[in-house]
């Protein structure tokens, strides 16, 4: 066994608070500590091949997994990467890790009380040009288009420069992350990584955000599509987006 993690520094007052049901346990981090979390042997063994960010990134976010797991009282052990580098949770428990510049957090719970749960951590930025049209429906590009419209600042009555529009939340972003919570829900449930494109998510400005993927869910039936809902948060230069799929 590592011994005692100290890497982890205290994250930013829970953006995950509120996301979540209460039966989900989540740990999140800053990582700013400059002491690298400790690993199993059997987890090093799997980084064998692993760059140092790649070792950063999986040893921070199973730091937060092991802080995560000891609220439900379960003990320490190696959580494994699968064939997708899904995390190989312990028997009985679903969760899901996400990391990103400067944050890293996970969020687990007991498949009695949560079939599966996705988190996404991305920075409050604009995608990369391009990226969005690979990812995105035409529905979902002129719903964006239509909220950035609407945040763009009034033409100015006179000569005088325009106000600066006050910052949301960057939309291209934030539907990303959706998309990306959403795979990582569904990818443990039906062993499939469906396409960004596949995923078609409805944002609302209000927090919350659904998810409609192509065929049945884990129950089965002649379904053509599952819908779930899932929340977000924008704070701190970060976009938080968390789902779940209930028991059963």
């Amino acid at each position: 066994m590592p011994p005692a993690d100290t890497a982890r520094s205290p994250a930013r007052a829970g953006l995950l608070a509120g996301l979540l049901p209460p039966a989900v346990a989540a740990a999140e981090s800053t990582g700013r500590s400059g002491v690298a979390p400790r690993l199993f042997p059997a987890e090093e063994a799997a980084l064998r091949t692993a760059g140092p960010r790649r070792r950063a990134e999986f040893a921070a976010g199973r730091s937060c997994a092991r802080a995560a797991l000891a609220t439900l009282g379960v003990p320490a052990g190696p959580i494994l990467p699968g064939p997708a580098g899904q995390p190989l949770w312990p028997a009985g428990m679903t969760g899901s890790i996400t990391h990103c510049a400067g944050y890293q957090a996970c969020a687990v719970a007991r498949t009695t009380d949560v079939a599966a749960i996705g988190i996404d951590a991305e920075p409050d930025a604009p995608l990369p040009a391009g990226l969005i049209e690979r990812i995105a429906t035409g529905s979902e590009r002129a719903w964006i288009s239509r909220q950035e419209a609407a945040a763009a600042p009034a033409p100015p009555p006179s000569a005088a420069p325009p106000s600066p529009a006050p910052h949301a939340v960057c939309w291209d972003r934030l539907l990303f992350s959706a998309k990306e919570a959403a795979c990582k829900l569904w990818y443990p449930l039906t062993g499939q990584w469906p396409g960004f494109r596949d995923v078609a998510i409805g944002l609302a400005v209000t927090g919350s955000f659904t998810a409609r993927l192509p065929g049945p869910g884990p129950a089965g039936g002649d379904r053509r599509v599952t819908r779930m809902a899932g929340r977000w948060r924008a704070r701190d230069g970060l976009i938080i987006t968390a789902i779940v799929w209930p028991p059963g």
